[in-house]
């Protein structure tokens, strides 16, 4: 690190952290989904309130974005001119998922089956702290930090909504960056890696009709129940056969549904789930394998397939400068230990990667482990139980502001 002082910045963001516990929790307790969260959006916007920022919401969803503009001169007074004019944007998503919460936090979910199981009430609350510490710095830099606070992360495309809105332009941005907390890391530590870093998703919706009848009588019906059982198993196999275990995709059947009661065959079963991939030949391949397994078994017992299947996000792709310059400064900020390079992409899907498509950046994951629990068999995103280390969220909050200082300094 070349222009930041750590030890001001992690005491400024220490500072910070009661404020943002708090707003963290009071968005964990009442959760909205979707495109649409005018309550975290209203949280949001009275924490910038006294921030003195350039503040606009969104049109087609309750985004919020919130930009800083630097008095400094370019380079921290290392000889630069002022009005270096550079433009970074640090995203933080806003949206809960629709599932039910079984932690026990004084803090719980107050809406029944919805819960932030994915850590999107830690990295708003991070980044409004970060907002804060930057407004406060306003001398210490030139250019723009731009705060892009965005619903719809979870399935509803929201940042590709904002794009559309303009988050990208006046001013126009340079690079993009964004944290995502993990229990499965240790807390505290920031991990990050070049090139591929989350998966693209496919959706997949299959449908098994053969003939109802009586469950006494199998054989004068013909009974998809054991043949959706047969499809879910014969994906498992055609995945780890025919897929390139160097370039992988995960396939999980994640609901199946048919029948009425005990004594009846349905007619049809439903089956969804997610296709998961890390580069477009392994994820063409697997879609292909995908319709020729469930098309052929069905076909084998005499019945009909039909398969939906539906575009989600983009593989999420990390500009290779700009990850080693996100593990660089955590480094100097952190300690020399207290940032790694992920040994492979996480096959989990986000939307960022969008911004990524259009601006070089980086996407990093900050460890979030609770105190006693090991990394390994911690509760992690999306379940109903995950609980994190809150302590840790002073690192993100110092790790968004440095980003933004070191590369609006170079």
């Amino acid at each position: 690190m070349t222009v930041v002082n750590a030890e001001d910045l992690l005491e400024s963001a220490e500072a910070l952290l009661p404020a943002a516990v708090s707003m963290r929790r009071l968005i964990h307790q009442y959760p909205e989904q979707g495109l649409q969260l005018p309550k975290t959006q209203q949280v949001v916007l009275e924490a910038l309130a006294p921030l003195g920022m350039r503040v606009q919401t969104g049109t087609a969803l309750t985004s919020v974005i919130a930009d800083v503009v630097g008095t400094g001169i370019a380079g921290l007074g290392s000889g630069g001119s002022s009005g270096s004019g550079k433009t970074i944007l640090l995203r933080g998503d806003m949206d809960a998922l629709p599932m039910p919460e079984d932690t026990d936090l004084v803090f719980a979910s107050e809406h029944t089956g919805t819960m932030h199981a994915c850590g999107h009430d830690a990295h708003t609350a991070m980044l409004a702290g970060a907002a804060r510490l930057l407004a406060d710095r306003r001398a210490d830099f030139a250019g723009t930090v731009r705060f892009m606070f965005q619903p719809g992360e979870e399935g509803h495309f929201g940042a590709r909504y904002m794009i559309n809105e303009g988050v990208l332009e006046d001013p126009h941005v340079d690079a993009v960056w964004a944290l995502h907390i993990t229990p499965n890391i240790p807390s505290g530590l920031i991990g990050t890696r070049p090139g591929p870093i989350m998966a693209a998703a496919n959706v997949l919706r299959i449908s098994i009709t053969g003939m109802g009848g009586h469950a006494s009588s199998p054989y004068l019906a013909n009974d998809p129940m054991p043949v959706a059982a047969e499809i879910v198993t014969a994906l498992q196999v055609m995945v780890t056969r025919r897929i390139n275990t160097f370039d992988p995709v995960v396939v999980t059947i994640t609901k199946i549904a048919g029948g009425t009661t005990n004594n009846v065959i349905p007619e049809t079963i439903y089956l969804e789930g997610t296709l998961r991939s890390v580069s477009e030949g392994s994820r063409s391949k697997a879609l292909d394998g995908i319709r020729r397994v469930v098309t052929n078994i069905a076909a084998a017992h005499e019945m009909n397939a039909v398969i939906d299947i539906e575009d989600g996000y983009p593989v999420v792709v990390n500009d290779r400068e700009f990850a080693g310059f996100t593990l660089d400064t955590a480094r100097s900020l952190l300690g020399e230990h207290s940032a790694f390079e992920l040994p492979s992409p996480v096959m989990g899907a986000e939307d960022f990667a969008y911004l990524l498509n259009e601006r070089p950046g980086a996407f990093a994951y900050l460890g979030v482990c609770p105190p006693g629990e090991s990394p390994a068999h911690a509760h992690g995103c999306h379940s109903n139980r995950m609980t994190i280390d809150e302590t840790a969220m002073r690192n993100g909050i110092a790790m968004y502001a440095a980003i933004a200082l070191e590369f609006l300094a170079n």
